[in-house]
């Protein structure tokens, strides 16, 4: 254990308000030490509320990649404490991802509570793992633990983190894997690992598509050991269970600010943590003080892609998430008074150019609406003759593909983390992957009017395979009058996980089953003479790993066991593939423009 002491407390250059002291020891009750950050204001004879964040990534940067520096939230007055978990740089203790986090992040609040120049009120926040580190504590009560702001982070580790539809994330799990072993290699001094590592990841896209994936490459039990045991627990058992943030909302009475982006790898357990506790939390009090802001953004850093937000559109870069959380934290530790719940949620609308208040999610002016796949029976690619429209279809031909696990379809941009050069992220044309036989094209006619889509996606799809296993995936899309077409949300469904990740079966070859893929929620203003486009396919990689149509067990086979696969996809009367989007009418009340853009950040000094 080192016994090196905290520094003096350091007045920061140019910023003569606040000092910081480096490397502040913090015990756990099994006497392991943590060490943090602490930064002062100064100035002031008054007790300061706490803000902390508690991450792997290192104290010194604390996630400085999307919010301001701690010095900056220590200059609105507050005590600012972060954290490097256990294990993890500057900290003791052995490193292993969730497994400690509630019970130190326990301890550590009520440690920064206590610290002197606190008032004994602590708010949490950070975005990703750093988001984890709030939630989990959060289930335990801590009496000193008065806000949060968990942002870009999931309900679950299995579902949602791991696993979509019981696939593998496999560009996220497989590169933050890495990652996270390349700082295990540093904190113990093995320079060579650390350089065999770092370019292991920089090379990761080539590393994808090694077989079997228990046995990737550039890890193994001293590096990244815990990837193995990822995948090595099926989804919803015991192992994750106990890590499960929406197992039971119940436990946690805290109020929250969720941030989420459009293009976030975890924007569904972002939303799903958001209504779970607005509906089932502890406490009235906690139901009431829940708060969803969604923006245009990937995983990091955020910044508008694009085409999301319109010339002369309200701001909508991270600087409105740094502003909200001193709104936030002001009203719940200082007791000062802002606008923020006058309305649960809060989305910046692609396309449209403004944040939109809305009264829940999915707002209730949204309607699920159906848009039904039709064609003469070649809708593959962008050039085949698949349509998408609002009449049910009545008695059509099927479509067919082949998937070979060897030639799957490339990701091109979507909702993954954690850099977008190895994780494909983000709205990007998708032609290069419509052009190939091997994906379905189901394209709208033009719209004459704009499309407003803000709530929850899903499809619907009757489909059959050759194999005993496999993937259907599912993109949406919009079309401009070009016909440039550009992702805005993608899913997936492993065959075998079709009643559920908890109860697995493998399917009959050539019979037809009914599968759910959740697109999550979306929104978007698609404009009049633009189109909507569905892509069905049995592949979306690097994104998620290749299901390899054998049946066999999960990441354990060889690229030998791969099985080439013949797919049906059906719309007829009696099975009606379909697209649902929530549709909001002009017509409907959606309030007044939020100002999370422009006066937010004008009232903060």
């Amino acid at each position: 254990m080192s016994s090196t002491p905290p520094s003096p407390a350091i007045t920061l250059p140019g910023e003569p308000a606040v000092t910081v002291e480096i490397d502040v020891p913090c015990p756990m009750r099994d006497g392991v030490v943590l060490r943090a950050d602490v930064y002062r204001p100064v100035g002031d004879e008054g007790t300061w509320p706490v803000l902390l964040m508690r991450l792997p990534y290192d104290k010194t940067q604390a996630e400085d990649v999307a919010y301001a520096h701690p010095a900056w939230y220590a200059g609105h007055g507050y005590l600012v404490v972060v954290q490097d978990c256990r294990g993890r740089w500057a900290s003791d203790g052995g490193w292993e991802p969730f497994r400690d986090e509630a019970a130190d992040g326990e301890d550590t609040i009520a440690w920064a509570a206590a610290l002197p120049g606190s008032n004994g009120k602590v708010g949490m926040w950070g975005f990703s793992y750093a988001g984890a580190t709030q939630l989990l504590p959060a289930t335990r009560r801590p009496p000193a633990l008065a806000a949060i702001c968990p942002a870009m982070t999931a309900s679950s580790y299995d579902e949602g983190w791991t696993f979509t539809g019981g696939a593998l994330n496999l560009a996220f799990v497989a590169s933050w894997a890495t990652d996270l072993a390349v700082g295990d290699a540093r904190k113990r001094g093995d320079i060579a690992a650390v350089e065999r590592l770092a370019k292991a990841l920089g090379g990761a896209r080539g590393w994808f598509h090694s077989l079997p994936l228990d046995t990737y490459p550039p890890l193994d039990a001293d590096n990244g050991g815990y990837y193995f045991d990822w995948l090595a627990h099926a989804p919803d058992d015991d192992y994750w269970r106990r890590w499960s943030i929406g197992a039971d909302y119940g436990r946690i009475a805290t109020p929250a600010l969720h941030v989420g982006g459009w293009y976030d790898i975890f924007l569904e357990g972002t939303v799903r943590n958001f209504v779970g506790l607005r509906r089932g939390a502890a406490t009235e009090a906690a139901r009431a003080a829940q708060k969803l802001l969604i923006g245009p953004w990937h995983h990091m850093p955020w910044v508008p892609h694009p085409g999301t937000v319109p010339a002369g559109g309200a701001p909508a870069d991270h600087g409105v998430v740094d502003a909200r959380q001193v709104a936030w934290f002001d009203l719940h530790l200082k007791g000062q008074p802002t606008d923020l719940l006058d309305a649960p949620v809060t989305v910046y609308v692609m396309g449209d150019g403004r944040w939109r208040d809305f009264a829940d999610w999915p707002p209730p002016e949204a309607t699920p609406t159906p848009f039904y796949l039709h064609s003469n029976g070649r809708a593959n690619s962008a050039f085949g003759d698949g349509r998408l429209d609002a009449a049910p279809p009545a008695a059509e031909p099927a479509d067919r593909f082949t998937y070979d696990p060897l030639a799957p379809v490339a990701s091109l941009g979507g909702q993954s983390c954690c850099y977008p050069e190895i994780s494909p992220m983000g709205p990007v044309d998708q032609g290069a992957a419509e052009q190939w036989n091997s994906v379905l094209v189901y394209t709208s006619d033009p719209l004459e009017r704009d499309l407003l889509l803000v709530g929850d996606a899903a499809v619907t799809l009757f489909s059959a395979s050759s194999a005993r296993d496999t993937d259907w995936t599912a993109r949406l899309c919009t079309v401009d009058p070009a016909g440039r077409s550009v992702n805005l949300k993608a899913g997936i469904v492993r065959a075998r996980f079709r009643d559920g990740t908890a109860a697995p079966s493998l399917i009959e070859p050539h019979r037809v089953y009914e599968y759910a893929i959740s697109l999550g929620p979306i929104g978007v203003r698609v404009p009049a003479g633009h189109s909507i486009r569905l892509s069905v396919s049995s592949s979306d990689f690097p994104h998620w790993d290749r299901n390899l149509n054998s049946g066999g067990p999960l990441f354990a086979e060889g690229i030998g066991e791969a099985v080439v696969a013949t797919q049906t996809v059906l719309h007829d009367a009696a099975r009606p593939s379909r697209l649902v989007l929530p549709v909001i009418e002009e017509d409907a009340e959606l309030g007044a423009p939020n100002a999370v853009g422009n006066e937010a950040n004008a009232s903060l000094p």
